[in-house]
């Protein structure tokens, strides 16, 4: 649980890059997710190139984060790969958290960036990376060196757990 309550949304990077044996540790962890029968229907993309980053990070108002990360994991649900098509949005869920739980324990910052089911977004994402239509662009993860430490606040609410009924 450490890595639960240590994890926290990392919006600015350093400069230092991140090794290559660390994004396939983050990719490694995300196909380690439970899907829906056993599924797995996720595809990524990583992208580290600058003028690719700063695209991305333009693409809607919160995806700044994007231009100065080293690296951006993009989570796909390959829907023809997919037996369950429903429940592909909650398996690149557990997929994107197991990615910043990772990117936590090698002491690397992550920030989800939403992009599906945004109509517009998730179209300006596919387009930008050639995605093939049998493919939905869920997310993009910046991952990078935090420039700063952050504070994790812990965010248990007592009052919003119901015991048997709501």
């Amino acid at each position: 649980m450490s890595l639960i309550f240590k994890r926290s949304s990392v919006r600015r990077f350093t400069d230092e890059k991140v090794s290559d044996e660390k994004i396939e540790s983050l990719l490694k962890a995300a196909m380690q997710a439970p899907s829906a029968c056993n599924q797995q229907a996720w595809e990524f993309i990583v992208v580290s190139r600058p003028e690719d980053k700063l695209a991305i990070s333009q693409m809607h108002d919160y995806a700044k984060p994007a231009e100065k990360a080293s690296h951006l994991i993009v989570t796909i649900g390959n829907l023809s790969e997919a037996r369950i098509h429903r429940m592909i949005e909650q398996d690149l869920g557990a997929c994107n958290e197991n990615i910043l739980l990772q990117a936590t324990h090698e002491g690397l910052g992550a920030v989800w960036l939403g992009f599906h089911p945004i109509e517009d977004r998730t179209l300006r994402l596919k387009e930008y990376l050639n995605i093939p239509d049998h493919c939905i662009p869920f997310s993009v993860i910046c991952v990078g060196y935090p420039a700063h430490e952050s504070e994790v606040k812990l965010r248990y609410d007592e009052s919003k757990v119901h015991l048997d009924r709501y």
